[in-house]
């Protein structure tokens, strides 16, 4: 299992739109929550060991209507 963030701006007025579509249609959606500053909304994913994180994110992510930009972040090791 590989756990990674997608940071999603989006078009403007779209974000919660964007947010639901994420919800409904892509089952490995962890959390979506709003933010404010440069990006609009922070997705959390977790997709299997072997999934090719370029692919997810530019076939399921980036292709949600109203979608602007992307910035993904892998990450490595849960603390806690």
């Amino acid at each position: 299992m590989q756990t990674i963030f997608v940071m999603v701006k989006c078009e403007l007025g779209e974000a919660y739109d964007v947010a639901d579509a994420a919800v409904q249609t892509i089952e490995q959606v962890s959390e979506v929550y709003s933010t404010s500053g440069q990006y609009d909304l922070l997705l959390k994913f977790h997709l299997d060991a072997e999934a090719d994180i370029g692919r997810f994110v530019t076939t399921r992510v980036q292709t949600l209507p109203g979608v602007k930009d992307t910035f993904t972040l892998i990450t490595f090791k849960a603390f806690t």
